[in-house]
C-alpha cells in the first residue's frame, strides 16, 4: 500500500498574555483618567464654594451697612419730624397767644439794649426787667431733637405732658442725683459737673442770688409745653428750671427777673442755652445745655 500524503502542518496558537494585558491596562487607564477628574471636580468645587462664601460675606456686610444706614436715617427723621411738629407748635402759640395786660407800674422797665450789662446793687432780685434778646446766647445753639436723638437716642417709648420715668438703660446709666449748691438735681452727670462750675462762680461773685437760688425741676420726660409731639430737653437731663426766692419768672412776658439775668452770664460761659431768648416763647426759668457742648461731651467720651 502506498502512504498517504502527509497533513499540512498547522500554524502555531498564538500566546494568550497579550489578550490578559490589555485588560488591565484599559482598567488603569480608566482608574487614572477617573482620578484625575475625581480631583479636577473637587478642585472645582471647593474654589466654587470659598468664591461662594465670599460673595455671602461680602453681601452680609453691605447688609449690615444699609441696616445700619437706614436705622440712622429713620432716627434723623424721627427728630426732623418732631422738629417741624415744634415749629408749627411754636407758630401756633404766637398765633394765639393773647396780649399780655398791662401792669400797674410807675415806670416802664428800661431797655438794656444791646450795650454791656450794667446794674447797680439791688436785693429786688425778682424785679422784672426787660429783657435784650441779641445779648445773650452767642455762639450756641439750642438743641433740638434730632440732635438730641442722634446722641442720646429715645429716653422712653412714650410721652405726655406729665413727667414720666426714663426708661433708655443707657441713658439712665449716665444720670446723677446730687447736691448742687443750695438745690438737688437729677440730670446727666457732666451737666451736674458744668451746673456745679456755674453755680460756684455765682456764690463767689453774687452770694446772695446763690443763697435764694432754687429749682422748679431738672429731669422730666415730658413733651414740650403746649406741644403735641416735640420732646422736651428736659427728658434728657440736660435742662433745668430755675427759681428765685421761690418764684416763678412768668412765662412768655417779654421780661424776666433781674437775678436770673445775672445767672445767664454764668450759664452761657459754659456753653448753655438761654431759654429766654426763644424766639416766640420767652422761658427765662429755663437754662439747656448746648448744641456745641454735648457734641464736645460726646467727643470726649462723657456720653
Amino acid at each position: 500500500m502506498g502512504r498517504r500524503p502527509a497533513a499540512p502542518a498547522r500554524p502555531a496558537r498564538r500566546s494568550g498574555s497579550a489578550g490578559t494585558l490589555a485588560a488591565p491596562i484599559i482598567v488603569a487607564i480608566g482608574v487614572v483618567v477617573g482620578a484625575i477628574a475625581f480631583a479636577v471636580t473637587t478642585w472645582l468645587l471647593d474654589n466654587a464654594d470659598q468664591s461662594t462664601e465670599l460673595r455671602l460675606a461680602r453681601q452680609e456686610a453691605e447688609l449690615a451697612a444699609l441696616r445700619e444706614e437706614l436705622a440712622s436715617a429713620r432716627t434723623e427723621r424721627q427728630g426732623l419730624s418732631a422738629d417741624l411738629a415744634q415749629l408749627r407748635d411754636d407758630l401756633s402759640l404766637v398765633a394765639n397767644r393773647a396780649p399780655v395786660a398791662p401792669s400797674i407800674q410807675p415806670a416802664p422797665p428800661p431797655d438794656l439794649g444791646d450795650e454791656n450789662f450794667e446794674q447797680p446793687p439791688t436785693e429786688a432780685l425778682t424785679e422784672q426787667m426787660k429783657l435784650a434778646k441779641a445779648r445773650f446766647n452767642k455762639g450756641i445753639t439750642q438743641p433740638r431733637n434730632a440732635t438730641m436723638l442722634a446722641i442720646l437716642g429715645q429716653p422712653r417709648d412714650s410721652y405726655g405732658t406729665s413727667c414720666q420715668p426714663v426708661t433708655n438703660p443707657r441713658l439712665k446709666a449716665l444720670l446723677q442725683t446730687r447736691q448742687v449748691g443750695p438745690i438737688t438735681v437729677t440730670m446727666l452727670a457732666p451737666a451736674l459737673d458744668s451746673l456745679g462750675r456755674v453755680l460756684d462762680r455765682l456764690k463767689q461773685s453774687d452770694p446772695d442770688i446763690h443763697a435764694k437760688l432754687g429749682t422748679a425741676g431738672a429731669l422730666c420726660a415730658r413733651l414740650i409745653r403746649g406741644s403735641a409731639s416735640s420732646i422736651s430737653n428736659h427728658s434728657w437731663g440736660t435742662a433745668i428750671d430755675l427759681t428765685l426766692e421761690g418764684q416763678l419768672d412768668p412765662f412768655a412776658d417779654g421780661g424776666t427777673q433781674f437775678g436770673l439775668l445775672i445767672l445767664s452770664e454764668y450759664f452761657n460761659e459754659e456753653g448753655w442755652f438761654w431759654g429766654a431768648a426763644y424766639n416766640s416763647r420767652e422761658d427765662s426759668m429755663h437754662f439747656e445745655v448746648g448744641e456745641e457742648t454735648l457734641r464736645k461731651w460726646q467727643a470726649e467720651g462723657k456720653l
